[in-house]
């Protein structure tokens, strides 16, 4: 019997998406348990991995898990986290480039601006966190899309007004 065949589809081991501890497979099953996070299922079907307990949904992009939201607050709060995460590494985030899959479920949790400029039509521009907000080129174009949820432009510096703090306003 071929070993490869006695394990999940993402091979003897993977990091759990919640820890990043290396995690065992369990032979003959498509499950990987994490001593802390508990058992995640894989879907060889659409190439998920699954949290059974919470039944959160994961897919795999270089090496790196990125959860599937279901929620418009889920994906704000992954936002938030990484915008800290510059802010704590010395840069400040310039436009937040939100996957296109999202594009419905965000539209009521942005912020809309209409600029006025003399002569010019009206334009409203979306923002999150004080950011202002593009979605993504289309998956054809770009693959990765159908899996990570978002990018942020950043530059070096602080945040002139750190806009981040405001989570759920």
């Amino acid at each position: 019997m071929n070993p490869g065949l006695q394990y999940p589809m993402f091979g003897p081991e993977i990091q759990c998406p919640h820890c990043r501890q290396t995690i065992p497979a369990l032979t003959l099953t498509d499950t990987y348990l994490c001593p802390r996070h508990g058992a995640f299922e894989a879907n060889p079907k659409n190439g998920e991995l699954i949290h059974l307990q919470s039944g959160r949904h994961w897919r795999r992009w270089n090496n790196e898990w990125y959860r599937q939201h279901t929620h418009p607050d889920g994906i704000r709060f992954e936002i938030h986290e990484a915008l800290d995460k510059l802010y704590t590494q010395g840069f400040r985030a310039t436009r937040v480039i939100i996957a296109r899959r999202y594009q419905e479920l965000m539209s009521g949790y942005l912020e809309r601006s209409t600029p006025w400029r003399s002569g010019q039509p009206e334009v409203t521009a979306a923002r999150l966190y004080g950011l202002p907000v593009e979605f993504s080129p289309d998956t054809s174009d770009d693959a990765c899309w159908e899996v990570i949820n978002f990018d942020l432009e950043k530059e070096p510096g602080v945040p002139v007004r750190y806009p981040y703090f405001r989570l759920f306003e």
